[in-house]
């Protein structure tokens, strides 16, 4: 039994840190969905229960895997967060999800959280309008900067819609494709 907790970077986890994983993210996506927040009571609870199942499975080594997947994950939303992209909640998320997975984990969930991202915004700008005045934005900056060499920021015009995206959407979804997916970026990741 203790060979197989933790051991998500071989493509198993054991079946009670997969339940309250998938518990986990399902009742975050209904929180963001609903009210637009995820709350602390959901992620930091879901942190210290996995560290203190892994602690308790695997010792020293578990509590290690799983306090570096924590804090990996966080780190990983961090820039997202303070440039505005995203909530805490989303990043307090993606440190349960590591406390889950351990520190190989979290990278590959994060990896396919940001695929999946990337593809729900381009749908959200779709869906709402906005693609045409964003690639005005950007592509004014781009020709600031080839001309210049200087890097101009052009702010969104009062007009231009912003919608709020549910990032906890695209966690849950990029975190579920890593888990159930067959093995070869796992891999890939045992040469490095």
């Amino acid at each position: 039994m203790q060979g197989r907790i933790g051991s998500f970077m071989t493509g198993e986890l054991h079946l009670i840190p997969l339940l309250w994983l998938s518990a986990l993210l399902i009742t975050a996506v209904v929180y963001d969905i609903r009210f637009q927040i995820i709350p602390n009571f959901l992620t930091l609870s879901s942190m210290a229960i996995a560290i203190f199942f892994y602690t308790l499975i695997q010792g020293p080594q578990g509590f290690l895997m799983s306090v570096g997947g924590a804090g990996l994950g966080i780190a990983l939303m961090l820039i997202p967060y303070l440039m505005g992209g995203m909530g805490a909640g989303d990043a307090k998320l993606m440190g349960a999800v590591g406390g889950l997975l351990g520190p190989k984990g979290v990278v590959i969930a994060f990896l396919l959280t940001a695929l999946v991202g990337g593809v729900y915004a381009l749908g959200v700008l779709v869906r709402y309008g906005g693609v045409r005045e964003t690639l005005t934005r950007y592509g004014q900056m781009l020709k600031v900067f080839f001309m210049t060499g200087k890097v101009n920021y052009v702010p969104p015009s009062a007009n231009e819609t912003k919608p709020r995206m549910r990032y906890g959407i695209a966690i849950a979804l990029g975190t579920m494709i890593a888990v159930f997916m067959k093995n070869p970026i796992f891999e890939i990741l045992h040469l490095i």
